[in-house]
This record gives structure tokens, C-alpha cells and sequence, in this order.
């Protein structure tokens, strides 16, 4: 086999994001949309959140399924959880009108510290 023929498509670099993106989408209004709607029933709320989490999985495996020998299995968590707090601090942001502050930065730059150790390789 040839270093080219085991060079990894785009499809199985790119797909993973892009699934992992839409599914996190989907699971943080289901985890966190209904904040919005405090007087709803907890059953209701539930229930809701359980239908749009269908979607998320219908998604997330997927993603995991194609990106999964293109990335480790710790690649792709970290990707997952990158992407998650960054659907999440805009979602925060423009749905819920959260302030975004000094704090949130730090703290996000301090995983991405974390999410380059991940992807750099072992530490010789």
C-alpha cells in the first residue's frame, strides 16, 4: 500500500465535523432549550428533549461511525466536546442572552490547550 492510498478522504476528515456540528445543534436544545420556558411541565420538557435528542443521535453515531480509523476514538471525543462548547457559548449567547465574559475565554482557551495535547501525539 502506498503512503498516498492510505492518506484519508476528505469525506472521512471532513464528515465527522460537519455531522458533529449539526448533532450538537440538536442536543443543546434539547439539553438546554427549554430554559427559555420555565412555566412548561418537567414531563413536557422531557418528552421534547427526547424527540430532538433522536435527531442528535441520528447524527453523532454516524459521525463517529465514518470518522472512527481517520480519527482515534480520543480524537473524536475531543472534537465532539470542542465543537459542543462552541455550539454551546453561541447558543448561550443569541438564545439565551447570556453575557459571554473574560472567564468563558480563559476557560475555553485552557480545553484548547488540552485539545492540542490530544492531537499532538504521544509526549517523547
Amino acid at each position: 500500500m502506498t503512503a498516498l492510498a492510505a492518506a484519508p478522504s476528505l469525506f472521512s476528515l471532513a464528515a465527522p465535523i460537519l455531522l458533529l456540528i449539526a448533532s450538537n445543534v440538536f442536543m443543546t436544545f434539547a439539553w438546554y432549550g427549554h430554559l427559555k420556558f420555565p412555566g412548561a411541565a418537567l414531563w413536557v420538557v422531557v418528552l421534547v428533549s427526547w424527540g430532538i435528542a433522536f435527531f442528535e443521535y441520528w447524527l453523532a453515531v454516524p459521525a463517529n461511525r465514518i470518522g472512527y480509523g481517520t480519527y482515534s476514538a480520543a480524537e473524536l471525543k475531543t472534537i465532539q466536546e470542542v465543537i459542543s462548547l462552541s455550539v454551546f457559548a453561541l447558543f448561550a449567547i443569541f438564545y439565551l442572552g447570556e453575557k459571554f465574559t473574560l472567564n468563558h475565554v480563559l476557560g475555553f482557551a485552557f480545553i484548547a490547550v488540552g485539545a492540542f495535547f490530544i492531537f499532538k501525539g504521544p509526549i517523547r
